[in-house]
């Protein structure tokens, strides 16, 4: 006899005592009980291959012994002071976050979810350039807060009635279906010029900043092209805005680089990160220059960031993350992933574009006329679940297949999910 109470009966207390607006995955959601590395169990024993991580939270792998060892420790030691008392831990976290955060990102501010790095991230702007107003990408997502979802651009995230003002909204660099009409390379980035043209006309020429995420995850995992980011970061220059790079979701070596940015070749002014760096414990940071960073000055307290349990997490993932080589099995691996998915392509038409770098890979399902093929998509992971792969989707119309797997991934394993993938469709 199980001791767990199965999908039914949760679903049933979900019914009664969650709010409404958390949803679930598939069609016959599992009861997940034990993760061990890249694999996931459910309540009856089946195991199943994560490719999702939680949405990119376990890049070091469910219960990854080595990080859970640090942590126990921790949590006998001491749980909690509040970081206006002096512990070790989480000053130590912001010293290696300096070290392996590009440019001269150097002073942190610690919280505890990514909305909240978003949010300080905001503020720290609002502070360094006496401005409020913001710019952000279409089909963006950046939290939960008031603010954070009134900067996000996909329409079943702003529940907000009443949405802040002073926020503008830019063309994203989507070219798989390109906002403006137009082609890689001869548009000569035309959505990040377009910027230019939004401060001249929507604003008072004075913005705090432009708030991104590297990657666009919700977005389904829209990549921009190579010169996108330097564009943005001239225009942005020439008017006193800063660049503040969302790396909730990038960041922590999923791409191959620790961070998502870097990829560009460009560097943040702001960078906010949660979700990896804990492995799973809450926690988040926004972090800046010296010089930006010295402008908040008035009280400014998080109860529980930077707690001392929060920290070691953070401090074992970034070793981990050394030690075990994890962007480079990111680099391999999402290689790896995106030609398979291209063979898989030329069989199956309904995959319409691959696109990702490092293990944050997205393939676009779509029909012969290019509309999204959402429905299609929903049955392709349901039977993939079934065969014992958890694959995550996203997409403004929630048709593109992605893959965020812990970065322990094998390279067998993405041949059994490619091979389960081939059978399915």
């Amino acid at each position: 006899m199980s001791d767990y109470i199965g999908p039914e009966a949760i679903l049933e207390k979900k019914k009664k005592y969650i709010m409404p607006c958390l949803g679930h995955f598939y069609r016959e959601p599992r009861q997940m009980v034990r993760g061990s590395m890249q694999y996931l169990f459910d309540s009856e024993g089946r195991k199943y291959l994560d490719c999702f991580a939680g949405v990119s939270v376990v890049n070091c792998g469910h219960c990854n012994p080595e990080i859970t060892r640090e942590v126990c420790k921790q949590v006998e030691t001491l749980q909690h002071v509040c970081n206006i008392y002096l512990t070790e831990n989480f000053v130590n976290l912001a010293e290696k976050l300096a070290e392996v955060t590009p440019g001269k990102l150097q002073k942190s501010f610690f919280c505890s979810t990514g909305t909240e790095a978003n949010e300080g991230s905001l503020l720290l702007a609002s502070i360094y350039t006496k401005s409020s107003e913001f710019i952000a990408l279409q089909n963006g997502l950046h939290g939960r807060t008031k603010l954070t979802m009134s900067l996000t651009g996909i329409g079943m995230w702003r529940t907000d009635p009443n949405p802040v003002g002073g926020i503008h909204f830019a063309p994203n660099p989507y070219c798989y279906r390109c906002p403006m009409n137009k082609k890689y390379p001869e548009c000569d980035l035309a959505c990040a010029n377009a910027i230019e043209t939004l401060i001249q006309t929507a604003t008072s020429g004075r913005i705090a900043a432009l708030i991104a995420e590297p990657i666009q995850g919700n977005a389904g995992i829209v990549v921009p092209p190579k010169g996108y980011f330097k564009r943005v970061k001239e225009i942005l220059a020439k008017y006193g805005g800063l660049l503040i790079a969302d790396e909730v979701q990038t960041g922590f070596a999923r791409t191959g680089k620790m961070f998502a940015i870097e990829n560009f070749d460009v560097v943040p002014d702001i960078m906010s990160v949660a979700k990896a760096l804990g492995n799973g414990a809450p926690i988040s940071a926004f972090i800046s220059t010296a010089e930006i960073a010295d402008t908040y000055t008035r009280p400014g307290a998080s109860t529980l960031g930077g707690n001392p349990v929060s920290s070691t997490a953070g401090l074992a993932v970034l070793n981990y993350i050394e030690h075990h080589n994890l962007m480079e099995n990111a680099r391999a691996r999402g290689e790896q992933l995106r030609a398979g998915l291209a063979e898989l392509q030329k069989k199956h038409p309904i995959i319409g574009d691959i696109r990702g770098i490092g293990l944050m890979t997205g393939a676009e399902f779509v029909h012969g006329d290019k509309s999204p093929a959402f429905e299609e998509l929903d049955q392709v992971l349901e039977e993939m679940k079934n065969r014992g792969f958890i694959i995550g989707k996203n997409g403004v119309s929630r048709n593109v297949m992605a893959f965020q797997p812990p970065l322990v991934i094998t390279e067998d394993d993405i041949n059994d999910v490619l091979n389960a993938l081939d059978l399915v469709l």
